[in-house]
């Protein structure tokens, strides 16, 4: 079993994806490659493919909103390799005002409900999905909530809590009313 580094997978790739641009993501957690949405596809199937890294596991996708940042979004997938023991981030950086990608899951196809999450939550439309509907959030919920622009939805009067002051009186007779629904005085128990 040969070592899947950063190096290896970019070398793997330049060959597999002639001319594709990849960009180390910089992450000191595990190997990490920034590809554009027009090349996502190509690069998605080469990693699976290619003999020398075959990530064949999608374990993840998820979504980073940096608002008011551009680009504003990135899809981001997590990808294993069960034969070499491997693992790798892709991140797919997207402008606000063009928040969509094509979907992989014909690649793998776990990444139906993940995308439908990511669209559910972020807003973020995966071309070609078919089935993008809500997963996560009620149906008349407006708009993804995870954006960092999103408005709260939620139409409730703040409560506000007084501390309960009762007299000894009151106190006694709600002791008392609680050990007639329990039914006994309390003090059958043995304490430890």
């Amino acid at each position: 079993m040969k070592k899947v580094d950063l190096p290896t997978i970019v070398a793997a790739l330049s060959a597999a994806v002639p001319g594709t641009a990849l960009e180390d993501g910089g992450a000191v957690d595990q190997p990490t490659l920034i590809v554009s949405r027009d090349s996502l596809l190509d690069v998605c199937q080469a990693l699976l493919d290619e003999e020398s890294l075959k990530f064949d596991l999608l374990s993840d996708v998820t979504a980073v909103d940096w608002w008011p940042r551009e680009p504003r979004f990135q899809v981001v997938y997590h990808l294993v390799s069960t034969v070499n023991r491997a693992r790798l981030r892709l991140r797919v950086p997207l402008a606000g005002s063009d928040a969509h990608v094509p979907t992989v899951r014909e690649i793998w196809p776990a990444a139906g409900w993940l995308e439908r999450e990511v669209w559910d939550l972020f807003g973020i439309v995966f071309d070609g999905h078919g089935d993008l509907r809500r997963l996560m959030m009620p149906e008349d919920w407006e708009g993804p909530p995870l954006r960092k622009d999103d408005p709260v939805q939620i139409k409730m009067k703040p409560k506000v809590y007084a501390p309960l002051q009762l007299t000894e009186e009151e106190f006694q007779s709600n002791i008392e009313a609680d050990r007639t629904i329990r039914g006994g005085t309390g003090l059958e128990r043995e304490v430890k």
